[in-house]
């Protein structure tokens, strides 16, 4: 029954999905949908990178503050970057 979709049917949803949305709005949702695509993909990158580093953990003597990072939206993209304060153990063991 819904197993088939052909040229004609998959036309009418397009055309439901612009009159829903509107022409103007497709593109600026596009974009936003890219945007946090790539934010997603480089937090995964870096969350991986950090797991890779903290398993060669140094002395507890060799401690040193954590460099700030910046993640940015897009590649080259300096407008939307911003800094990232990494959360810290303030804990006494």
């Amino acid at each position: 029954m819904f197993g088939r979709l052909g040229a004609p049917e998959i036309i009418l949803i397009l055309v439901v999905i612009i009159l829903l949305f509107g022409a103007k709005k497709l593109p600026d949702m596009a974009r936003s949908l890219g945007k946090s695509a790539r934010i997603l993909k480089s937090e995964a990158k870096a969350m991986k990178d950090e797991g890779r580093t903290s398993s060669s953990a140094p002395a507890p003597g060799d401690e040193q503050p954590p460099a700030q990072r910046t993640i940015q939206a897009a590649p080259g993209d300096v407008t939307s970057s911003r800094p990232v304060n990494e959360p810290t153990d303030t804990t006494q063991r």
